[in-house]
Parts: structure tokens; sequence; C-alpha cells
């Protein structure tokens, strides 16, 4: 079977690697001219959901080995009021636990990975159309070339063009009323323990940041904006206007997040935050969408990467057992909506608390220390369990899987 995939990121390219393993023949095309991820975003957490979702495909050494253990997340108000402390979601039987990883090493390593196991990547191949001819799918590219497989599978991201060929009324994403921006400096002495994270909810900005194993400080920023910035105005943005701006928003903080912001002297530049909560149709024929093109989840849950890979793998899964192609989209939308829109819902929750306002204000000061305070026990992290502890048999046909679904 011939699977065409269309985006390189997380999701595309674990969907190379886990069509490979189970027996297909996939070909990734990807719209920039060189992989994703050089310039979207400086780092990001996977979660042992993840990790496992990974190792089914044998390939969590691209975490295991470019990344750092990341363990727990100390919350502080901009007043300097330590807010509660956290453990970033349970460990693995071996003991793993959430993992943080540059991007670009991300990225990286996964397409030197699926290269090594023979998927080949198109570069500057920007999608444009597709239909259905004779039980096979035909793509467009907007460089003017064509393509023909047996199945077309979207990894293309928040934006996803193949989100609106399969159904023009899918919604587009839902602009989060945040940005997102960030970096790697050195500051000798910061006070910090090495791979857990501080966050900060600021005055006017939130603010985190973990320092790596080597003492590298890698930071992130959220500026609000309530109307939604245009690309070409944020690709527009210089570093020394980003920093100026950044120095505005946290100079009344009591955090280093002015020195961090200082201190670095990298290429800054800033995204805005997406989300989709609910996309009604993520399939049609022989198309479908995964990862961000199907339910692109807030960074403040810390599952996008994690729950790209899942569906990645879960539709490898369903695609290698089940001899209907079009079944096999059914049963992988069956087997992830409800999971993947549960956690859509909770990142939004998440989002929700960084806004700036009064009432956001009187929620950071008098409200979250009680409910970090409930949420750090094993209680709370045992209920939390169902997003972290999802794990994906490889070797089960997904045939069984489904009815004991359906039984359930």
């Amino acid at each position: 079977m011939r699977v065409l995939i269309a985006g390189a990121g997380v999701a595309g390219t674990a969907m190379g690697i886990a069509a490979r393993k189970a027996g297909l023949d996939p070909i990734i095309f990807e719209a920039y001219p060189e992989s994703a991820g050089l310039d979207h975003g400086v780092y990001l957490t996977v979660a042992i959901n993840g990790i496992d979702a990974l190792a089914a495909i044998d390939a969590d050494h691209v975490v295991r080995d470019h990344g750092f253990e990341t363990n727990h997340i100390t919350f502080s108000s901009g007043s300097g009021r330590r807010l509660g402390r956290l453990q970033l979601g349970p460990a693995m039987r071996d003991g793993t636990v959430t993992h943080t990883v540059r991007r670009t090493d991300l990225y990286r390593v996964l397409h030197e990975e699926a290269a090594n196991r023979g998927v080949e990547t198109w570069h500057g191949k920007k999608l444009v159309g597709a239909e259905e001819v004779g039980g096979r799918v035909e793509v467009r590219f907007e460089d003017g070339s064509t393509a023909s497989g047996d199945l077309l599978v979207g990894a293309d991201g928040v934006g996803s063009p193949t989100r609106r060929i399969i159904d023009p009324a899918n919604p587009a994403p839902r602009y989060a009323g945040l940005g997102n921006t960030g970096g790697f400096t050195r500051i000798p002495g910061l006070e910090a323990r090495p791979g857990d994270y501080e966050m900060v909810w600021g005055k006017r900005c939130f603010f985190g940041y973990t320092v790596a194993p080597d003492g590298e400080v890698w930071w992130f920023a959220n500026p609000p904006a309530r109307r939604e910035p245009t690309a070409a105005r944020l690709a527009g943005l210089e570093s020394s206007q980003i920093k100026k701006a950044l120095a505005d928003l946290v100079a009344d903080d009591r955090s280093p997040a002015a020195q961090i912001i200082a201190s670095d002297r990298g290429v800054l530049r800033v995204t805005n935050q997406y989300d989709l909560p609910h996309v009604p149709t993520w399939r049609r024929g022989r198309m479908v969408i995964i990862g961000d093109a199907a339910h692109a989840v807030s960074p403040s849950s810390g599952q996008g990467c994690s729950l790209a890979v899942e569906d990645a793998v879960t539709l490898a899964r369903c695609l290698r057992d089940l001899p209907d192609p079009e079944h096999a989209l059914g049963v992988y939308e069956s087997l992830r909506r409800n999971r993947v829109e549960r956690i859509v819902d909770w990142g939004a929750s998440m989002n929700n608390t960084k806004r700036r306002g009064s009432v956001a204000w009187a929620l950071r000061e008098f409200v979250l220390p009680q409910i970090f305070k409930k949420a750090s026990g094993p209680a709370r992290l045992e209920e939390m369990s169902w997003m972290y502890r999802h794990h994906i048999d490889w070797d089960t046909p997904v045939g069984d899987e489904s009815r004991r679904k359906e039984m359930r």
C-alpha cells in the first residue's frame, strides 16, 4: 500500500516510520524547502505516553538520547509568591519520566531515523489539491507536480490543507490569545533545579524556564494579544523588538525573566498559539488527518507531540490489520477521537489562566495555591493516569482491540 503523507513534522515523520514497520510503502511530502521545525518553536516536552508510543516503533531513543528528564514544575506569581509544585506526570515502570528536547534535534533525528528505514521525503511540496480516482488518491502540489497513492494522510499541522480538502466546512484553528517565543542562554548562578521547570504567572506575561544538565537555560514566554497578529506582522519583527516588548511585559515581576531575556543573544521569533477543539470530519474515502491537523492542542498541555505519535502508530496498525483502507480509517478515528478531544479541552482550560485581567490575577493569587495543593498529591496523579499511561501494543491485532473497545 502506497501511503502519501503530507507534512514532515512529528506526526508525518512518525507516520512514515510506523507505516514502514507495518509493511506499507510510505512517502512524505513537506511544504518547506527543508525539514520542518527549524523555525517553529524552540523546544518541547514529550510525556511518557509519547515516549511509549515511540517505543512501539523502536524510536524512543530519539527522545531518550537527545533530551533530558523533566520531572517537576514549580509555579510562582509575578509578585514572587510561590503557588505550588507539581510532578509532571507519573513515571513509566522503568523509571522514565517526561523529557524535554530541542525541537530541531527531535525533527532532525526523526528524519534521520525515517531515512535510515527507507522512507523517502520530498521537500518544497505544498499540497493544494487531492481527489480519488479509481480507488487511488491523486494529489497536486503548488509547484505543478503530482503524486498517486492508495491513501493520503494529512499530517500538515494546524493550518492543514488536507483538513479543508476532506471537508471545506471543517473549522479553522482557534486563536488562543497568546503568542509563543523563547530561546537559549547561560546565566551563571541562576537558582533552579536542573531539569525542573520554573513557571511564572507574571502580571502581564506568562514566563517559564528550565536548566539543562549542561547548565544552559531554556526559556519561553507567552505574550498575550487579544487581537490576533498576522503572520506577516510577526515575521517582520526583529529580535531587538521582541526583546524590548518582552522586557516591558516582565518589568514589574519578581522573577529572573528580565535577566534571562536580556542575556539571550540568539535570534528570536514569535508565533501565535492555536487549538482545534473539535473537527467534525477527520476522513473521507481514502483521505485522513492526524496530529495537529485533526486536534491541535494548547502547548500548555505538554501533549501535542505525544498525541501526534500516538495517532501515527494507531493509524499504521489499523492499516496493517484491516484490509479495507476506508474501514481502517474509521476504526482509527473510533480509537482516537474521544481521547484527543478530552486532552484538547483540558489544555484549553490550562491556557485560560495565562491571560491577563483582574479575574485571572485573582485566580492566580488566591485560588491556584489551593488547586496546586490538591493536585500535588498521589490521588490526583492517579486521577490523571488516563492521559499519561496510555499504551499502544504494537503486536495486538487492531480487530481484537476495537472489539474490546466496543464491548466496554
